[in-house]
């Protein structure tokens, strides 16, 4: 390498990137600008202070890439609109950032000319895979450096090597590890490690402070959120913002996805995403109303699907960008208010207002009467229904 090269690190202010800083400097002769990507998790205050750590590290720059619109308007909004949960359980909280993380990195490093990219991913977990698939694709001409997961290092050996450099800040290992983002909050720590141990309460980042029932009403347009307790929002994202702000405080959305990771292993991990929860599940309720049986049913295998490669850093892979097509033309009649009440821990569904909601057809009411056909019609369709399988049994 070199001499002053230029490296873009990925970087988020803890100990992983803060090592990789002065390891690049002084082990690879690299001027080090390190960059991190807000795709909705961050408060001004918190990059000020990650960016300031950065500088003392020695960091030739900072720069905080804003990829939050990006990161709705290209991904959660078809997570919307395909009601993803991982193994009917995780939102994706976290691994959908990873993505457009990477996106921005690389378009970063050719903007700024730099000739590496690196990143702080140990060789153990899934966001090593993410961020290489996306620069291994995109990054033609650029090399990519990872000190972490080439030296195997401890955190031990990671802090001793800054205290040699004259870095000697407090890096105690919080109990648990907390990842915040727009699409909620991921948290790990010792009971995530294994197969029978629940999260305690003071694990989660946000107390549980309300204690009596709110009644909630969510309002969607063509599948999109646009409106909270008839509160129009221009933005969804500032829409995920303060159902969060109404719903967290329930302590609602909480839990532990049990998944399988990319490399093959199986993994734990908690979160907290009360906001995505609601959405979700209130919008697959509206679109019970609204879409007609085999829409439901081919929306929901593609839908899942498109969350696995989302998942697996497969974002880039061109069936993704026509299972959108499908996602996004199925949502023209999901319009309309869907009727929810919060507790503690938990809420209810209670029920919808959409001028496509097809339980108002006036052909007939389930369970009741209908007006399109008669007793004769029904026993005529019942022989017929049944003509494939009385042949079936006949043959044997």
């Amino acid at each position: 390498m070199a001499p002053y090269d230029k490296v873009v690190l990925a970087y988020s202010g803890g100990l992983d990137t803060s090592f990789c800083i002065k390891y690049l400097q002084l082990e690879k002769n690299l001027e080090v600008h390190a960059a991190i990507v807000n795709t909705g998790g961050f408060t001004e205050e918190e990059l000020h202070t990650i960016g300031t750590k950065a500088r003392q590290m020695g960091a030739a720059s900072f720069t905080v890439l804003d990829a939050t619109r990006d990161f709705y308007q290209n991904c959660l909004r078809y997570l919307i609109y395909g009601n993803v949960l991982r193994n009917n359980t995780y939102p994706l909280s976290v691994s959908a950032e990873r993505v457009f993380q990477a996106l921005s990195i690389i378009e970063y490093a050719k903007q700024t000319g730099a000739r590496y990219i690196a990143h702080g991913s140990t060789g153990a977990g899934n966001d090593q895979i993410r961020f290489d698939l996306i620069f291994n694709i995109l990054g033609s001409g650029l090399e990519v450096i990872t000190p972490i997961r080439d030296l195997k290092l401890s955190r031990q050996e990671e802090v001793d090597y800054l205290k040699k450099q004259g870095v000697d800040l407090s890096w105690e290992k919080a109990q648990y590890s907390i990842n915040k983002g727009l699409w909620g909050t991921s948290v790990g720590g010792k009971e995530t490690l294994t197969s029978d141990q629940y999260l305690p309460e003071s694990a989660f980042p946000t107390p549980v402070t309300k204690q009596e029932p709110e009644n909630l009403v969510l309002t969607f347009r063509k599948g999109e959120l646009t409106g909270i307790n008839q509160q129009e929002y221009n933005n969804p994202v500032d829409a995920i913002r303060a159902l969060s702000v109404i719903a967290s405080p329930f302590g609602i959305g909480r839990d532990i996805h049990v998944g399988d990771t990319i490399i093959g292993i199986k993994g734990r991990v908690g979160f907290e995403a009360a906001a995505p929860v609601l959405i979700l599940k209130a919008h697959h309720l509206l679109e019970k109303h609204t879409l007609a049986k085999w829409q439901q049913y081919w929306k929901e295998q593609l839908a899942n699907w498109y969350g696995m490669m989302l998942h697996e850093g497969q974002y880039l892979d061109p069936v993704m960008r026509d299972i959108e097509v499908f996602l996004e033309h199925s949502q023209e009649r999901v319009t309309g208010s869907v009727l929810l009440k919060l507790f503690p821990y938990r809420f209810e569904l209670h029920g919808v207002d959409s001028p496509h909601d097809m339980m108002k057809s006036k052909m007939g009411q389930y369970g009741e009467m209908n007006n399109a056909w008669t007793g004769e019609d029904a026993r005529g369709f019942t022989r017929i229904l049944s003509t494939a399988n009385k042949i079936h049994r006949l043959a044997e």
